[in-house]
């Protein structure tokens, strides 16, 4: 991965890049802010920034939210500092390293930062012919289209083949097309010059060439819009490309690998995808199957992600009963993997005892109550988008969840009539945020929504007057998950 380093603070980030680069990151360090926006414009990029509280991290968060650069923010400072800490978090850093640093939290933000990772866990025969297939193509600088459901793990299969391939150690770099707004997709991919739209303030090198001698990924690129499709297709095919406002074609050395959970030739046909794109992107099709298609890999899987998040959260790896893995084997998993992690990332959370038993797996379509009131992190049914997530279901006001497991089977409609959705989410998220102890991310993966939806909720709150958790001994409640 790649870390950017911003400030100095005595010396001590310096010594945070030597543990990381001895993790194997490649470091790179600026003084400020305008030296970090600097940095990321001329393409050298970043997987995660870590920066000197002392500098202006808000600006910087702007800055990277105004020029579309994703890339996570880790505040770093000298001893505690609380009050700064939540602050900077606030501005939108995702968690706060006190310094001087601690190799092993060090080594686990590298970690949580690098989890897409390129190793495969698999158990059952489908997946190995998938995998099969994959390790043949790798080496090639074939172009290879990646499909299947949300959740197969489509981006994990493209690291994989990046890195089996012989680009292996040059960058590997992602676009969510279904993420950037078409007019902004253009600059995304192809850069800019200095002027050539409102709001270009300077040079930016686009995604092709901050690939260059490596790997492009185009996620979900039946997003894409015919318009620009047209230019991506002399892209593929000529090896150059043309900033937006700019008038120098640049020659360009990438594999380019493209998912879709669309069937493309469909679009083609109904006039959505070109077709001439279609069959550049299609030398090698890898069609990544559905969780309920691989039965066998929902144990392997389901036990990983328990040592993953039990890991996370400081606390004992704890085992799965029979009737829970039963549970688990019966589910459709319409998520997939994505579905399946984060079923597991809540059992870790609301396990007992040490045991994760069928009261500590909520799956869509179903409700759920932990027995012991001690252990419930909201009372009321959900009725709002992100109730509904949070719970694994759909269900709405009209239509209440069905009584939970351990649970009484008094009705609750007398909870929730006369109080409005917002109302209710907000109690939901409010008391989730405190049941996880103030931590961000955590919160926002029980509740199932994104971490900066679940900030611009909680900023909403705040300046209505409402007192929200904020992590409490940040030290020790860092989470890795950024």
């Amino acid at each position: 991965m790649r870390l950017l380093i911003v400030g100095s603070l005595e010396g001590h980030m310096i010594t945070a890049g030597k543990i990381a680069f001895e993790k194997g990151a490649k470091v790179a360090t600026v003084d400020d802010v305008d030296q970090a926006m600097a940095s990321l414009r001329t393409g050298n990029g970043a997987d995660l920034l870590m920066v000197d509280i002392g500098l202006d991290i808000d600006k910087l968060c702007k800055h990277l939210d105004a020029e579309r650069f994703s890339v996570p923010v880790i505040a770093c400072g000298i001893g505690t500092q609380p009050s700064r800490a939540g602050d900077a978090i606030r501005s939108g850093a995702k968690e706060y390293i006190p310094l001087p640093p601690d190799a092993e939290l060090i080594a686990a933000v590298l970690a949580a930062v690098t989890e897409e990772t390129t190793s495969l866990i698999y158990k059952d025969p489908a997946t190995a012919a998938v995998l099969k297939l994959a390790e043949q193509i790798a080496p090639s600088d074939a172009s290879v289209l990646v499909t299947g459901e949300s959740g197969t793990g489509k981006e994990v299969m493209s690291r994989y083949l990046h890195s089996k391939s012989k680009r292996a150690k040059k960058n590997f770099i992602s676009v969510n097309c279904a993420a950037i707004p078409e007019n902004l997709l253009e600059s995304e991919l192809f850069g800019h010059e200095k002027g050539a739209f409102t709001g270009a303030i300077s040079r930016r090198i686009g995604k092709f060439e901050e690939a260059n001698g490596g790997t492009l990924l185009l996620d979900e690129i039946s997003e894409m819009h015919p318009r620009l499709q047209a230019k991506l297709l002399r892209a593929v095919q000529e090896r150059e490309i043309d900033r937006v406002g700019g008038n120098q074609p640049i020659k360009v050395d990438i594999r380019l690998l493209a998912t879709s959970n669309r069937d493309l030739e469909e679009e083609v046909k109904k006039g959505n995808f070109r077709e001439d794109l279609y069959f550049r992107l299609n030398v090698v099709t890898i069609e990544m199957p559905s969780l309920r298609d691989r039965p066998q890999d929902i144990e392997i899987l389901a036990d990983h992600f328990l040592g993953k998040y039990a890991e996370s959260n400081g606390v004992a790896k704890p085992a799965i009963t029979p009737e829970a893995m039963a549970q688990l084997m019966q589910h459709h998993w319409r998520g997939n993997v994505r579905e399946l992690e984060n079923t597991m990332h809540r059992a870790v959370l609301l396990s007992r005892d040490n045991l994760v038993g069928p009261e500590a797996i909520m799956l869509t379509g179903s409700s759920f109550a932990p027995a012991a009131a001690a252990q419930t992190v909201v009372t009321q049914a959900p009725t709002s988008t992100a109730a509904a997530h949070a719970y694994g279901g759909s269900q709405t006001p009209s239509q209440p969840a069905p009584p939970s497991v351990g649970a009484s089977s008094t009705p609750t409609d007398e909870k929730l009539v006369g109080r409005t959705v917002a109302d209710v989410e907000k109690d939901l998220i409010l008391n989730t945020l405190e049941h996880c102890l103030g931590n961000r991310t955590h919160a926002a993966n029980i509740l199932g929504i994104s971490i900066r939806t679940l900030r611009n909720k909680l900023k909403l709150y705040s300046e209505d007057g409402t007192e929200i958790t904020s992590p409490g001994n940040i030290s020790e409640h860092l989470s890795p998950s950024v």
